[in-house]
This record gives C-alpha cells, structure tokens and sequence, in this order.
C-alpha cells in the first residue's frame, strides 16, 4: 500500500468536500470503494456503523478506520493529516478573512445556494446504505422507527443502537431454534 497514495486521496476528500462529514460520505465511498478498491461496499457500510457510533467527526474516523485497515498505524496517520489539514488551513483562513466580508450581501447568497447541494450530498449515501444493507418491504420499518425515536421522541442514538442490537440478536436466537426444532421435526 502506497502511503503518499492515502495521505493524497484523503488530502483530496478534505480539500474539495463542503457540508461537513456526512457530506463526504459519497466522496470516501467512490474513492476507497470504487476507485481504490481498498474497502467492498459491505465493509464500506460497515465501517459507517461503526465510524458513525463512535465520538468524534464521522470524516475523521472513517480517514483513522480505512487508513489503519489499508496500511495500519502509518495509514491511518497519513488518512487522518490529509483529510484535517486542509479544512484547518481552509478555517484558518476564513477566520483571517472573513470578517471583512461577512455582511456580503453576495457571500450570504452563496451560502444560501450551496445548502441544497449539502442536502443531496447527505442523502446520497443513505440510499446507497439502504441498498447495501439490504433494507426491503419487509424490514424498512426498523430504519423508520430508529429515525421517528431519534427526531421526534428524542431517544439517544445509543439506545437505538443498543436496543437494535439486542433486538437482532434475539430475532437470531429465535430463528435459530425455530430452524433446529422445524429441522428435527422431519
């Protein structure tokens, strides 16, 4: 694995992506899924599981979990510089400049214009999740009500997650026997 290689493509993904971490999403899929082929789609969506349950940016952790899996301390080192340093030194820069044009009645009508490209660089990846992860007629309501617990009622992601988890695992167990007691029955 070329290390120069993951510190420039991560470089890449921080320097060219607007709408923060969710927004980058679709950009570290084609890079690492399809163009690289360092992750498959599954491990893609299972790395953003995981990278999405722990604290700390979503970008950051996806750059540390993709570049430790592609080459370890050193990758994961190099995936963390590229995709921080340039929204640092892009911050850093704004926060030398910007207050002179803040009140910018052109720069407020910029802004306004790139929200809804933010919004379908967000959505993006959750119709690709959906996909990968093999939501269908069947299962969909375990997503919409992970979502209506979270936005409307409030309940920590933890405890979705959490309660998911354990919920599967049962389902599993029950599956389980249900497939030993319908097999043994022949």
């Amino acid at each position: 694995m070329n290390l120069l290689q993951i510190f420039t493509e991560f470089f890449k993904i921080g320097l060219f992506t607007f709408g923060g971490g969710y927004a980058m999403i679709p950009i570290i899929q084609n890079v690492v899924v399809d163009k690289r082929g360092w992750l498959t789609k599954e491990e893609f969506v299972e790395m953003l599981a995981v990278v999405q349950s722990l604290p700390g940016p979503i970008s950051v952790n996806s750059a540390l979990f993709i570049g430790y899996k592609t080459a370890r301390f050193w990758g994961a080192l190099l995936a963390l510089l590229g995709i921080v340093i340039p929204s640092f030194v892009i911050i850093l820069f704004i926060a030398m400049v910007f207050t002179d044009f803040i009140e910018s009645p052109l720069v407020a009508k910029a802004f306004k214009g790139i929200r809804p490209a933010v919004v379908a660089l967000i959505a993006a990846p959750i119709v690709n999740m959906y996909r990968v992860a093999g939501v269908n007629i069947k299962n969909v309501w375990i997503p919409v009500a992970a979502a209506v617990l979270i936005c409307w009622a409030g309940v920590s992601p933890v405890w979705v997650i959490l309660g998911t988890a354990v919920l599967s695992i049962a389902y599993g167990m029950a599956m389980e026997k249900h497939n030993l007691q319908k097999g043994g029955a022949k």
